[in-house]
């Protein structure tokens, strides 16, 4: 007995290694069907990808085209923009000073900045690293960088502006807290702030390919960047093509946009950062790491997934799988699962491609919990109608909500949830589904034009015109305002 279980379980040891390696294998190639579908609905000429795991890159591809215009594949060398995850960067080489003994992130900017107009010189340094310091946007409306590439008019230009808020009143993104961040490690770093990084950082987390520079320099094996928006006239059309895009970023600028890299580049920076290679103290991590909070007590940040912004990194605050999450330029993301051990890179050459809405898709990969169709990133409420309609078919949606309901008369799904769930079901190719919950949302809120203007539209995905013009009148006439429900009345009716 004892000598058959032990050779069981040397046959189970030895056979761990080809069972680790067929799983690893599995997951990657999953990840590469994934991938491969996503690049084509979204239109991405190439993408690089690091998934990291203890320490070490368990993963690292490198998918399609890097020159559209001379036919030039992508490599593990291509470079991308990646954008203001350059702020990130920042806000390491800010924390580098605090260990330094140099400043102290509650300092106000007047500490170490002279000729300040007054309303900013009480402004933090924590406050222009989180975007909340209320100081006014040197990034103008028609998205051109004040000061035409000179820092010094940019500056005379910016201060004549009065403050936008009181600092710490909201979360709204600023570039021109950055330029003085920038000022800031120069003086105190006694070296040009790029060159401080590349010493301090670059150097030190062995990144040889990754460098500043933008449209302008010729950078070997640049993955360029395109865009599927052009202008016309004084508003953008999306076009199904991509086209080349160009943006230039200041030399003064680069403490927010400017950073070109690899994702093994990358994944070395965030391994160097997690080892203390980079930042020697853990306590200087987390300070980092740690969203503002408001004067009113709450986050603030971009969207509902990245909902908070920490010392140059935005934050996905939420309790399961919170993470720390760099975005740039709506084409690259770096996601450091803070609780999990896993960091998952994303680099691509297409403008609104924006890998952070994708890259939890990718974690369920190797975390199956996190995968949408298991539920992860749906509120308590629909976790337990997701479990629910399981058990029941979606079908049965109001039926299992009365259940709900008749088990805990408080048990309530709002308006926005359901829309949501819906449009996600949607863009999991799961229509029937997304039907049912679209349906249950119109009961659920008979007076909502944005519940019927949501069901008009899957109904069209379905192809049945006739049930999307039904939906798309009624809300309309919820809400005469609604532009969408009427462009599409017009369209269906002219079928």
């Amino acid at each position: 007995m004892f000598v058959r279980s032990a050779a069981i379980a040397l046959i189970a040891v030895l056979s761990l290694p080809l069972f680790l390696k067929a799983q690893s294998v599995s997951t990657s190639d999953s990840v590469d069907l994934f991938l491969s579908r996503v690049m084509k609905e979204k239109k991405v000429p190439a993408l690089q990808l690091a998934v990291i795991r203890n320490g070490t890159v368990v993963k690292n591809a490198t998918y399609g085209m890097a020159n559209l215009e001379h036919n030039i594949k992508a490599t593990d060398k291509s470079l991308f923009s990646i954008n203001s995850i350059t702020k990130a960067f920042t806000g390491v080489a800010i924390m580098q000073l605090v260990e330094a003994g140099k400043l102290n992130i509650t300092d106000p900017l007047s500490k170490h900045l002279d000729s300040l107009p007054q309303a900013w010189q009480q402004v933090t340094l924590q406050q222009v690293l989180t975007h909340t310091s209320g100081i006014p946007d040197m990034d103008g409306s028609d998205g051109m960088i004040m000061g035409k590439g000179d820092e010094r008019l940019a500056m005379e230009e910016i201060t004549k502006r009065s403050i936008d808020f009181k600092p710490g009143e909201k979360f709204s993104y600023n570039q021109t807290g950055y330029v003085l961040l920038g000022q800031i490690i120069t003086k105190l770093s006694g070296m040009h702030f790029t060159k401080f990084i590349e010493s301090r950082q670059f150097a030190v987390a062995d990144m040889p390919l990754t460098r500043f520079g933008d449209s302008y320099d010729v950078i070997p094996n640049s993955a360029g960047s395109y865009t599927l928006t052009k202008q016309k006239g004084e508003g953008f059309v999306r076009n199904d093509k991509p086209g080349v895009a160009y943006i230039q970023f200041p030399e003064f600028y680069r403490t927010a946009a400017g950073i070109l890299s690899t994702a093994t580049d990358m994944a070395n920076w965030v391994i160097a950062l997690k080892s203390g290679k980079l930042l020697k103290d853990k306590a200087s991590i987390e300070t980092m790491w740690t969203p503002a909070v408001l004067n009113n007590g709450r986050i603030g940040g971009f969207n509902r997934l990245t909902n908070g912004y920490a010392l140059g990194w935005p934050t996905v605050s939420r309790a399961e799988h919170p993470a720390v999450a760099p975005v740039g330029g709506g084409r690259s993301s770096v996601f450091i699962y803070r609780n999990d051990d896993l960091s998952i890179i994303l680099l691509s050459n297409l403008m609104g491609s924006n890998p952070d809405q994708f890259t939890d898709q990718i974690a369920g990969f190797y975390i199956p919990e996190m995968k949408a169709e298991n539920g992860f990133g749906l509120s308590t409420g629909l976790k337990k109608l997701n479990a629910a309609l399981k058990k029941k078919g979606f079908e049965q949606a109001t039926g299992a909500m009365a259940s709900l309901k008749k088990e805990d008369a408080a048990f309530q799904i709002s308006e926005e949830e359901l829309n949501g769930w819906g449009y996600q079901l949607l863009a999991q190719k799961r229509f029937k589904e997304a039907l049912s919950i679209f349906k249950l949302n119109v009961r659920m809120y008979p007076k909502s034009a944005n519940a019927f203007d949501s069901l008009g539209e899957i109904y069209e995905v379905l192809e049945q015109p006739k049930d999307a013009l039904v939906n798309y009148k009624r809300s309309l006439a919820l809400n005469k305002e609604n532009k969408n429900a009427a462009t599409r009345i017009q369209a269906l009716t002219e079928l």
